[in-house]
């Protein structure tokens, strides 16, 4: 039976009975903050008031926690006063309890206050507290603590390595994690997901050969965490030790959370015929297992392929797409070609699926209309877009201009660019080559002049077509950029 099954069950069996006692209501409480639905517990507690039945010492340590879960900062205030009332403050594990709460959701001076008032002799207080400032993002005090600590348990060393790299202070990390007297799989797995969100790959690869020459098992995060360094990296020979290392622990059987994973990593990879193989192997596909092909065939210029396989993700009414899918299937439309395919499924996306168009989905539009020639067409849709066009969308433009050869929409995209960037070298050389193919050697010399003046200059021995798609693929299928209104017309 399931977590959720036998909460329900417990639920059912509680409702029957005539006059609960405070254990049992204790018992419910407990359960209830440790579910899926933490807000039972405060239900269950207010039920328990309004039949008069008094709290005891074990009552709001669990209301407190399903607090914390829901971030209900008030209703916790709320909580702690009636800890006051029934004088339970001076009960040690009420006490963390509440440090715990102001620590990550409430007041952290009142988590402080509490702190002191207890003697400073509870470890678990400590590392609640340190805990606390570290994830509100002050590292200084979190540090402070830490240091000032007269018994530092494991908690307390994952919880200050967490807070540096959570601020991305990997050195301060690896500082601490060096430091460490004896680490368990969790230490292991906040050093190895810290190098790999920061795009230090081969150091999280390296750090996993070091925990295995240290004899700790990796668990199912720490394969996760190396799989998307695998996947981020291009490193499929290491891809295919953890698919092996996986199927070993799993004894043949993989999670959808991991399936997926191996899917992305074998399409990011290029290996598509893998990728379609674990792919088949998932029983109950999700959005992103179909995604993770979608995305990784049009990534490696398999458009077509991309394509059919969002046709057949349609067909199979299982699955529903979402902003991502159609990001995929938008940049492979580009690439094949696809011109009144993309404004289909455009349109598709937001009136099928009422998907908002984010400025990956406008990116995509405008390399599908600029690959095209259909240079006006691009420029409007990009006057009409809702959001501000960002650097990338301006640079793809400049791009399309200088391909076809048209010289005064070059130069209004490149008018627009320049006021939001004057620092890329490329940007000047797309215009001056526009310029060039053309004749107009008069402009040429005016956009060496404007780079002499503004101090720029050109990078050596690259492509700016090599260039220009590998930012553009990444601006589509890693960043996360930041998105802008337009201003309203008064």
């Amino acid at each position: 039976m399931s977590i959720s099954g036998t909460i329900d069950y417990a639920y059912r069996m509680f409702d029957q009975i005539t006059e609960p006692d405070v254990f049992m209501y204790n018992t419910m409480i407990r359960g209830s903050a440790q579910s899926f639905t933490p807000k039972n517990a405060i239900l269950v507690y207010t039920q328990m008031e309004n039949r008069c039945i008094n709290p005891d010492k074990f009552t709001f340590p669990f209301i407190l926690k399903a607090c914390t879960k829901l971030l209900w900062r008030n209703m916790g205030f709320g909580i702690h006063g009636k800890v006051v009332k029934y004088g339970f403050d001076s009960n040690t594990f009420t006490r963390n309890t509440l440090i715990y709460f102001h620590a990550n959701c409430g007041d952290l001076d009142v988590a402080s206050s509490i702190f002191v008032e207890s003697g400073k002799q509870d470890v678990v207080a400590w590392s609640a507290l340190t805990a606390g400032y570290a994830k509100r993002g002050d590292l200084k005090v979190a540090r402070e603590l830490f240091d000032q600590m007269l018994e530092k348990d494991l908690v307390s060393w994952n919880v200050m390595i967490t807070g540096y790299v959570k601020r991305g202070e990997m050195e301060g990390a690896r500082e601490l994690f060096d430091k460490v007297p004896k680490r368990d799989v969790v230490t292991w797995n906040v050093m190895i997901a810290g190098y790999v969100n920061n795009g230090l790959h081969e150091k999280a690869l390296d750090m996993f050969e070091e925990m295995r020459i240290g004899g700790e098992q990796p668990d199912e995060v720490t394969l996760l965490s190396l799989l998307s360094a695998c996947a981020d990296s291009g490193n499929l020979e290491v891809g295919q030790k953890l698919h092996s290392s996986l199927l070993e622990m799993n004894s043949g059987h993989l999670s959808l959370l991991i399936g997926n994973a191996l899917v992305d990593m074998y399409s990011k990879c290029g290996s598509i015929e893998k990728a379609f193989e674990v792919f088949n192997g998932i029983k109950e596909k999700d959005v992103s297992s179909w995604n993770s092909v979608i995305v990784g065939l049009a990534f490696h210029g398999h458009a077509e392929k991309s394509i059919n396989f969002f046709k057949e993700m349609l067909r199979s009414k299982k699955v529903k797409p979402n902003e991502i899918t159609f990001v995929g299937v938008l940049a492979a439309c580009s690439h094949a070609g696809r011109v009144e395919e993309g404004r289909r499924y455009f349109k598709l996306m937001t009136n099928g699926y009422n998907i908002e168009p984010n400025i990956k989905h406008y990116g995509c539009m405008v390399d599908i209309l600029g690959r095209a020639g259909l240079l006006n067409e691009a420029f409007d849709f990009v006057d009409r877009m809702e959001i501000e066009p960002n650097a990338i969308i301006w640079r793809t433009l400049l791009g399309a201009c200088r391909i076809h050869g048209n010289v005064e929409l070059g130069k209004l995209a490149n008018e627009r660019l320049l006021k939001m960037r004057k620092d890329q070298s490329g940007d000047y050389v797309l215009l001056s080559n526009i310029y060039a193919l053309q004749g107009e050697w008069g402009g040429v010399e005016k956009v060496r002049k404007l780079m002499d003046d503004e101090g720029v200059r050109k990078e050596p021995g690259f492509s700016l077509v090599e260039v220009d798609d590998k930012a553009f693929k990444q601006f589509l299928f890693d960043s996360k950029p930041k998105v802008k209104l337009r201003k309203q017309a008064a």
